[in-house]
């Protein structure tokens, strides 16, 4: 269906087998597994007029988009669908984090030199791990739980301000919980650091979202162009703790 958009209350999509939905999920995930893999482990740096060089965590480039998609997928295909990949997201990052742990533990070959910048780049810290998977695992739910509620109050009109307004929060809660769980009390982190580098990290990610604004527009027009519906989780079962895309 192209052009024609039902709306739909519930999560249930009224019964339809979405076109789209599988490609959504799966850039989800592998945005995640990005983030994690290329981003979380090192340091950049961008010089700034007038401040000069200003360190960063370069995963912030790719982990906010996940909260662009997120937004996607609960705006077009309701909070049911989109908790369903934040679970998918869930299990691939426990995966992700398993399977390094293990190829980093196998006993290298004698004339493999490369072991320790193979654990430099892929040995993780189990803390930091957890840290990591259980901020996201918060703090997309808040996201998802944020916007489709505030799509009911504005009865689906003005959504950058669902947008935006979710990311604060949804982010806000995973900055909150990330760096204290991973560095609070750690060597060379001060409480001071770990509150400052959160809110940095914070209202990053929140700009992040705001210049993205377009592009998200763009992305859930055409998706509910081509899918024909636009959901509104009026009568939606909120539970985290459910695996299945349907709302009740």
């Amino acid at each position: 269906m192209t052009g024609d958009i039902a709306r739909i209350d519930g999560s249930t999509g009224g019964g339809r087998t979405f076109r789209y939905f599988d490609f959504m999920m799966a850039a989800f995930v592998t945005i995640l597994l990005l983030s994690n893999v290329i981003g979380a482990g090192k340091v950049a740096v961008v010089n700034l007029p007038g401040i000069g060089p200003w360190p960063f965590g370069a995963g912030v480039l790719f982990f906010p988009v996940s909260y662009v998609l997120g937004d996607v997928l609960t705006e077009v295909y309701g909070y049911a669908h989109a908790r369903r990949c934040i679970w998918a997201g869930f299990a691939a990052m426990l995966f992700l984090a398993f399977m390094s742990w293990v190829v980093v533990a196998l006993p290298p070959a004698a004339d493999w030199g490369n072991q320790a910048a193979y654990e430099a780049v892929f040995g993780q810290v189990p803390r930091i791990v957890f840290a990591s998977i259980a901020a996201f695992w918060a703090g997309e739910f808040v996201n998802s739980f944020v916007l489709a509620k505030m799509k009911i109050w504005t009865q689906g009109r003005m959504l950058w301000t669902r947008t935006i307004g979710s990311t604060v929060f949804g982010e806000g809660v995973d900055s909150a919980l990330f760096y204290p769980l991973a560095f609070l009390g750690a060597t060379g982190w001060t409480t001071e650091l770990v509150i400052t580098v959160a809110l940095t990290q914070w209202g990053i990610k929140t700009l992040w979202e705001a210049v993205l604004t377009p592009v998200t527009y763009g992305i859930v027009g055409f998706l509910k162009r081509r899918e024909g519906v636009d959901v509104f989780d009026t009568d939606t079962d909120f539970s985290p703790f459910r695996i299945g895309a349907k709302g009740r």
